[in-house]
């Protein structure tokens, strides 16, 4: 008769194993879903007069988690052989060696097509922008190789959730959702730079391409700029919906966010940057608490 304790080891091992699955898809690290989620909310309750459909709300909500790790795990892939030459990605699982190649394209896999699946109960467009989604997903961590702004093309990729959702729910991507997408680009290279300036010494050495590298000595200036053009571009939105005070005290109180990042990267010390980074929820969550809140007022 076999004792339970012969089994422990494997239990642990297995344990063990979806822990490191766990630390690949950033699973103990939300920032980077919810900074796929909020824009995809704001366009999923602008598109539905502030009244999404459940399947949709639910849908969305998942497939953002789901393709943010994805992402993760197609990004580790990609700088596998970067990321042991940089002091804060040295430690992740794939790099270090504690899982394999393989393993993480076919999480990557798997992840992208249950993804994939949520969208069948939809219309053919958005069936269409979702392989167009995967694509930006697979392809952006090869950017950082030859684009001086690879965080313009995440800012696409991570923004992708917004003409899908108006697709889902008007079967048309109409022009206010492009703006949307130009304002989502903007924020991306504001925060992305941020996160960039952690590594910037890092990455010089190692020759990957970077905003915080190609803007220089002008980095908190540019970050400071794309908040601004986000916000510009979503003050236009928010005219062209024909909102009302609620909609831009939200923009109001998301540009008080920005200026406080400010304080937090002027200095460019990687502390404050890092935590300028995961403090852009709120940036997020400002914006979409003003579109709630003029869509319940009307």
């Amino acid at each position: 008769m076999t004792s339970s304790h012969s089994q422990v080891p494997a239990v642990e091992s297995s344990t063990s194993r979806w822990a490191l699955y766990a630390r690949l898809l950033r699973l103990h690290r939300p920032i980077g879903t919810l900074l796929l989620l909020w824009p995809t909310l704001w366009a999923l309750f602008i598109a539905a007069d502030g009244t999404p459909p459940i399947y949709e709300l639910i849908a969305f909500s998942v497939g953002t988690l789901l393709m943010r790790s994805a992402g993760c795990a197609i990004n580790d892939w990609a700088d596998r052989d970067f990321d042991r030459h940089v002091e804060r990605t040295r430690d992740r699982p794939l790099t270090a060696g504690l899982i394999s190649p393989n393993e993480a394209l076919g999480l990557f896999v798997a992840l992208s097509l249950i993804s994939l699946m949520l969208v069948l109960p939809m219309n053919r467009l958005t069936w269409a922008l979702a392989a167009v989604a995967a694509f930006l997903a697979a392809s952006y961590p090869f950017t950082k190789r030859f684009f001086a702004l690879p965080q313009a093309y995440l800012g696409i990729a991570f923004g992708f959730g917004i003409p899908m959702a108006f697709a889902a729910l008007q079967d048309a991507v109409p022009l206010t959702a492009w703006l949307m997408l130009a304002a989502n680009i903007f924020w991306a290279i504001a925060y992305d730079t941020e996160y960039a300036m952690v590594d910037r010494e890092d990455d010089l050495k190692i020759g990957i391409r970077t905003s915080a590298i190609t803007f220089g000595r002008f980095d908190v200036a540019a970050v400071m700029l794309s908040y601004a053009a986000t916000l510009a571009i979503l003050a236009v939105v928010g005219m062209r919906i024909g909102s009302g005070w609620l909609f831009f005290a939200g923009l109001l109180a998301a540009a008080g966010v920005a200026l406080y990042h400010f304080t937090l990267i002027r200095t460019r010390s990687r502390e404050g940057c890092f935590k300028a980074f995961n403090h852009n929820t709120w940036f997020g969550a400002a914006v979409f608490a003003g579109i709630l809140l003029d869509q319940l007022s009307r």
